[in-house]
């Protein structure tokens, strides 16, 4: 029922177990940069996370305080809800197998509280492959329980091609879509966003920023493929100025498409895959863009870098913690990795 190919299942275990560094790093940029300097006088800053899921954890993270300031830095901030937020979850095998996901509203709260995230300052993307999961009846669970802890959601079919939201004193125009589904097309497309760079003038009107988030690439590999950077031009062709995806599991490059910037993946902000995955899929980042607000560049990137974290085992919760703060054997093996992602961090 779901629409992965044949080749990409047959190589998702090995590369879960080991993920790989292979496929075409050429034409990458820096994962900071400034792009308006001298910088405006007047900014908006996004904040976007990875993947959120509880299925590593059974309590809430800890986050070093580095992290949380950062995200309160922010005026708005986006992740991908990867597990349906359920009470109980109605796929109770696959569940506890970890093939479906499932979070409470109490696991949610307890780590946005953790993050320093305030709920009416974030976004949460519901396009991608895992959010059906637990049924219909698990997505309008979901729903409902954004909907009671105040947060925003982008990527439902019924909310249209772009949805428009504040930050600051920006209007942020966001298009949310999956390539992946784990059920049938038919209750899969009637409630999520599948469509990319397919929207219409009037639908990315009276917006300051449009802002893709999409759900694609294949898993556990640093570098996305041919088709995805293909997909990443389409979608700066048709307006997209900033494109941060997700999906990957695993930390991927930043590139420049033209007047556009597109973070391909973040990796996990909180574990999705096992309680214990490989030390490379534990590595996961905040993008943060200033936007400016100033009159005569209003809308336009104004700088962007890439923060780097661990995620690291704490019982039965996780721990997120700035790279700059490892130390021993697992800084070096982590630094190592980042640095043939991000050759500049080298320099």
């Amino acid at each position: 029922m779901s629409n992965y190919p044949l080749s990409y299942k047959l190589s998702w275990l090995p590369r879960l177990l080991r993920p790989s560094l292979g496929g075409d790093s050429n034409g990458f940029g820096a994962s900071k940069a400034t792009l308006i300097d001298p910088p405006p006088m007047r900014t908006v800053r996004l904040a976007f996370v990875g993947d959120i899921s509880a299925v590593a954890n059974r309590e809430a993270p800890e986050c070093d305080p580095a992290i949380s300031t950062l995200l309160s830095s922010a005026d708005l901030v986006v992740g991908n809800c990867e597990s349906p937020i359920v009470e109980r979850p109605r796929a109770a095998m696959g569940t506890r197998l970890g093939t479906h996901h499932a979070m409470s509203e109490r696991f949610l709260a307890g780590a946005l509280a953790a993050a320093g995230v305030a709920r009416d300052r974030l976004i949460l993307s519901l396009a991608n492959n895992h959010v059906l999961d637990q049924g219909i009846g698990g997505f309008e669970e979901t729903l409902a329980a954004l909907s009671r802890l105040g947060i925003r959601t982008i990527g439902t079919a019924a909310d249209g091609p772009v949805q428009r939201h504040a930050a600051g004193s920006l209007t942020i125009g966001f298009a949310a879509f999956t390539l992946w589904r784990n059920t049938g097309a038919a209750p899969f497309e009637e409630r999520i966003s599948v469509r990319a760079a397919e929207w219409s003038r009037e639908a990315a009107s009276d917006i300051d920023l449009l802002c893709a988030v999409p759900h694609w690439d294949w898993e556990f590999r640093h570098f996305p493929r041919p088709a995805t950077r293909a997909l990443a031009k389409r979608l700066a062709h048709s307006g997209a100025r900033l494109i941060v995806g997700h999906h990957a599991h695993v930390v991927q490059p930043v590139e420049r498409i033209g007047g556009s910037v597109t973070a391909y993946g973040l990796g996990d902000f909180l574990g999705t895959a096992l309680a214990r995955p490989p030390w490379p899929a534990r590595i996961g980042s905040i993008f943060v863009v200033d936007v400016s607000a100033d009159p005569a560049t209003r809308g336009m990137i104004a700088a962007y870098r890439q923060h780097f974290f661990m995620r690291l085992r704490a019982g039965n919760h996780e721990r997120l913690v700035p790279v700059e703060a490892l130390d021993g054997p697992l800084k070096q093996r982590v630094t190592a990795r980042l640095e043939a992602i991000f050759p500049a961090l080298a320099n």
